[in-house]
């Protein structure tokens, strides 16, 4: 009798644990990328699980800098690709201090020296402590399963694949239409 009470207390436990547990594939789920949001340039929360079946390609940008010229090449990218490429930039200021401009500024200046039409959202920091979630997932392996970066200048780059996986990341000297890029489309 003590036998088949222990055994029912062991088997009720283990079912109380089972049922109250997340199944193992959720927890050692990495985080989504689908699951991260961000500020557009004139403010609207721009919600990345909205580009899922497309590729996303994240360059962080400045104004100010040598590499300024590849929004001519990003949006060519764009104008090209946008049946199955999402590009968002993203300003930053934190690499000699090359964008400087407020949300207004940055705006003006992309359409009218550039023409951009893509996506660019609000100024972040891609590194340190105040890094945006966004540039955590893309450059910490632990977050997006594949490998881990640092942000070494203005316009490096990201490309991740329609199911929201990071493809690879690309340095600044990397044209945006450079076949590294465009074979991956």
């Amino acid at each position: 009798m003590k036998a088949v009470a222990i055994v029912t207390t062991v088997f009720s436990l283990f079912f109380a644990t089972f049922l109250t547990t997340p199944n193992l594939k959720s927890m050692n789920a990495k985080p989504s990328i689908y699951d991260i949001s961000i500020t557009g340039l004139t403010g609207e929360k721009i919600d990345l699980s909205t580009f899922k079946g497309k590729k996303i390609l994240i360059v962080n940008t400045a104004s100010e800098c040598g590499f300024t010229k590849q929004f001519t090449d990003l949006q060519k990218l764009h104008e090209n690709y946008q049946d199955k490429l999402v590009i968002i930039g993203v300003p930053c200021n934190q690499f000699g201090g090359q964008e400087p401009g407020n949300s207004q500024e940055i705006q003006s200046f992309c359409q009218v020296n550039y023409g951009v039409t893509f996506i660019m959202t609000e100024k972040v920091d891609v590194k340190g402590d105040n890094q945006h979630p966004l540039y955590q997932w893309l450059t910490k392996k632990e977050l997006n399963g594949v490998k881990s970066s640092s942000v070494k200048w203005n316009f490096q780059k990201y490309l991740i694949d329609e199911q929201g996986n990071l493809i690879d990341y690309y340095f600044s000297l990397t044209n945006p239409m450079s076949s590294k890029i465009t074979k991956q489309l």
